[in-house]
Formats: structure tokens, sequence, C-alpha cells
């Protein structure tokens, strides 16, 4: 099977009120298995004339995974340059050129570059659209069996022990479901101050890996996710990317779901160990 090349494009429709600007798409990768991808994601790389990535190497492999010739000239697009690419990409825009923005994995501007861009796009008059793809975000809250009617995104929690505290104090009053990224090595120190500010028997789902090959989705209280997060730290740590999605405050019948769940798993291990 032969790679996409331009050719495949299908021809911009007219733009009204946006000139002779291109038009600039967020696509949304593959958060695990590159079999994820929309057959739209394909085109979308293949008929760009630019192609802002976060990482340039990750996005030339998702291409040749998804059998696509990219013909677009690559940049790299990261936190620490997206200011000043973002303005290069708005001129890059304005002279008429499709720009595309890609992240490693999931949607652009979500806990990742691009809402810079996006401003500034649509500040300037441009077109703005989207290749909707996966989010580590709404899946775990999708597999985390939490209500899911209201909830808020954290993204990762501050570094400093003082705003971390303030930060944590404010989500312990909060009704919604939580949703937060956090990095393998800090892990069992955030379920431990989570446990401090939220309280043992709040409970909470810790997503690792999510769609990839060692996926792995604990459910408990945080007490009890603290204390294995611990344990694991004892024997290497944790690895790979983290989610951790955790209950509302008030969500009394998921504490009490939790916590029968939890007796039933060591009535269960008495009973395998006996």
């Amino acid at each position: 099977m032969g790679t996409r090349n331009v050719t495949d494009r299908v021809p911009s429709e007219p733009r009204p009120g946006n000139g002779g600007a291109g038009v600039l798409t967020l696509a949304g990768a593959p958060i695990g298995q590159a079999e994820d991808a929309p057959a739209r994601l394909a085109a979308a790389l293949a008929g760009a004339d630019v192609i802002a990535a976060e990482d340039t190497r990750r996005v030339r492999q998702l291409a040749t995974a998804l059998d696509v010739r990219l013909t677009a000239r690559v940049v790299s697009y990261y936190d620490v340059i997206e200011v000043r690419r973002a303005a290069e990409l708005v001129t890059e825009l304005e002279a008429g050129r499709d720009v595309l923005v890609i992240t490693d994995a999931g949607m652009p501007a979500i806990s990742d570059p691009g809402y810079r861009l996006v401003a500034a796009a649509a500040a300037a008059g441009i077109r703005v659209t989207a290749v909707p793809g996966p989010s580590a975000v709404t899946t775990a809250l999708a597999v985390s069996g939490l209500p899911t009617d209201r909830f808020c995104f954290e993204g990762f929690p501050p570094r400093k022990g003082g705003e971390r505290a303030r930060r944590f104090g404010e989500l312990a009053a909060d009704a919604r479901t939580h949703v937060l990224f956090e990095s393998p090595r800090r892990l069992a120190a955030t379920l431990a101050e989570l446990r401090e500010s939220h309280g043992e028997d709040r409970a909470a789902v810790v997503c690792r890996e999510l769609t990839k090959t060692h996926e792995e989705i604990v459910r408990g209280s945080l007490g009890e996710l603290a204390d294995w997060a611990a344990g694991q730290e004892a024997s290497g740590g944790v690895r790979g990317e983290i989610t951790l999605v955790v209950a509302g405050v008030g969500q009394a019948a998921v504490r009490a779901a939790a916590r029968a769940a939890a007796r039933e798993a060591r009535r269960a291990q008495r009973h395998g160990g006996g």
C-alpha cells in the first residue's frame, strides 16, 4: 500500500471573511495506539503546508505508522518556544498557508501547547478548526466509574508545596469529579497529600498508560491508593503516563461503593490465601 501524498488533499472550501489566509487545524493524536487515529488525521497530515509538532520525531513516526508521506514543512512547537513560534505561525497563516498543530498525544491546547496560537489566530480573523481525537482526560473519566455529569480538569498540580496545599484544599471542597495529570515520580507523594486534604475515604482512580499495552486502572479510596503507590515506590516505583480521577465532595454513594469494592477485594484475597 503506497503512502498518501499531497494529491490526496481535499480542496479547501471557500473561507468567507478569511481573505486569502490559511486555516489553523488542531489535530488530536492517539494517546497510545496509532490504530486509534481517525482517517481524517492522515488526510490532514498529508495536506498541511506547515506542521507544528511538540516533537518532530514523534510526528514523523506517527506519519509512518499511518502510511502518510509528509510534504509539509515540519517545525517544533513546545512550551518553551510556544509564544515565539505562535507569532511565526500566524505569519504563515496570514500568507495563505495551512498550519496543523499536533502534540505527542491527545488534543493540542489541553495541558499542551496550542491555546496561545489559537487566541492569536482568532484575534487575526483566521479560521480555526480541529480534527478531534483522543484525550487522556475524557478517557480516564469514562473508565473511572466516578460521576461524569460535572467534572473539572486541573492539569498537573503545582510543584511548590504551598501552592499544592492551597490547590488541593480548594479541590477537596469541590463537588465535581476532578481529573489531574501527574508524573509517576510524584504519584505516591501526590496521593498522600490528597489523602490529607480530601480524607482517607474519598474514592479515586489511578489510570496508567491508558490504551497502551501495559494499561493499568487501579480503583479504591485515597487511603488505599496512597498505600498502594507507597508500596510501588518500595519496589521500583510506578512507570508510564498517569491520570488521576478523584470523586468530588458529597459523592457519598460513590465512596460507599468504593468501600464495598475494597471490602469484597479483601474478602477475596483472604479466601484465595486460605
